[in-house]
């Protein structure tokens, strides 16, 4: 049985940790906010984007750019894995990681950009330490998606990789944290067709006026996709920001709330055994006062 003094060492212990704990909490609710209005502030242009994305792909029959077509057979493909940089959130980094295995086992052999020291510390782990890799927290994100970018689509123009997928975490709720995994190139047929029908869904429920593309509708999609290609990983990098901090904030409160628990539990255990204590004291000097007496 744990000592009195036992039992005070592992409560002080719980209490500075609990002071961290409500520190990190306090530091993630205050950078969820920045990030969600980051993120919110980006929506904008990336509806007007793909609003334009849809309307060029419905007036244009075909284009000769090396996104709309497939990409290499037998070379492996593009996996850029976004995760954060830092840990103490849950399963957020694992649930990302977790994903980009299981897309990985599915295809056989995978090239990796990777986003966040987690997602490069993973990628090491599993015997690939040569791939390029980019800081979640650089000072400017929209340079680093352009770097990606650039990366990911000189290697699909070369042939090195058959396509570019991107696994990233998605903000549900603040509460809700889910990977998923997108194809962002290259843009086939069926793409295409799914796009349209989201365009024309669109249409469907607001009024839309003839657009005119200057100098041509096949210029504009050549000059407008590789942009598409840049925002999509921008936007993705902006959501696991708010989606870490808010996994962090769920999980600092857990921390937070479990050692208040478990130090009210160990109080009552340091109570019941210095009242034991006490009594076991109270039973010698009565004990020794009874023989004293009979002697």
């Amino acid at each position: 049985m744990a000592t009195v003094r036992d039992l005070r060492d592992r409560i002080r212990s719980l209490k500075n940790t609990q002071q961290i704990t409500k520190a990190m909490k306090q530091v993630a609710a205050a950078k969820i906010r920045r990030a969600e209005a980051a993120r919110k502030r980006a929506r904008p242009y990336a509806d007007a984007l793909s609003d334009v994305l849809g309307d060029l792909i419905a007036a244009v029959s075909s284009v000769d750019h090396p996104f709309m077509k497939s990409g290499k057979e037998g070379a492996p493909a593009g996996v850029i894995l976004i995760t954060a940089d830092k840990g103490l959130a849950g399963a957020f980094n694992s649930n990302a990681i977790a994903a980009a295995e299981a897309f990985a086992r599915t295809q056989g052999n995978v090239r990796y950009y990777t986003i966040g020291t987690k997602a490069r510390n993973a990628v090491r782990r599993w015997g690939i330490p040569d791939h390029q890799t980019w800081l979640l927290g650089s000072s400017s994100k929209i340079d680093t998606a352009r770097d990606v970018a650039r990366a990911t689509t000189g290697d699909f123009d070369r042939g090195a990789i058959s396509k570019v997928v991107l696994v990233s975490q998605r903000l549900i709720t603040m509460m809700s944290q889910r990977p998923q995994t997108r194809k962002l190139v290259p843009i086939l047929a069926e793409d295409l067709a799914a796009l349209r029908g989201d365009t024309a869904a669109k249409e469907s429920n607001t009024a839309r006026g003839a657009i005119e593309f200057a100098p041509s509708p096949e210029f504009v999609l050549s000059r407008l996709l590789p942009k598409y290609l840049e925002f999509t990983i921008y936007s993705a990098m902006l959501e696991t920001d708010a989606a870490f901090f808010a996994a962090q904030l769920v999980a600092m409160t857990n921390a937070t709330d479990n050692a208040s628990k478990l130090i009210d539990e160990l109080t009552i255990q340091m109570n019941n055994a210095r009242q034991a204590a006490i009594t076991k004291e109270l039973l010698e000097i009565v004990a020794g006062a009874e023989a004293l007496g009979v002697a």
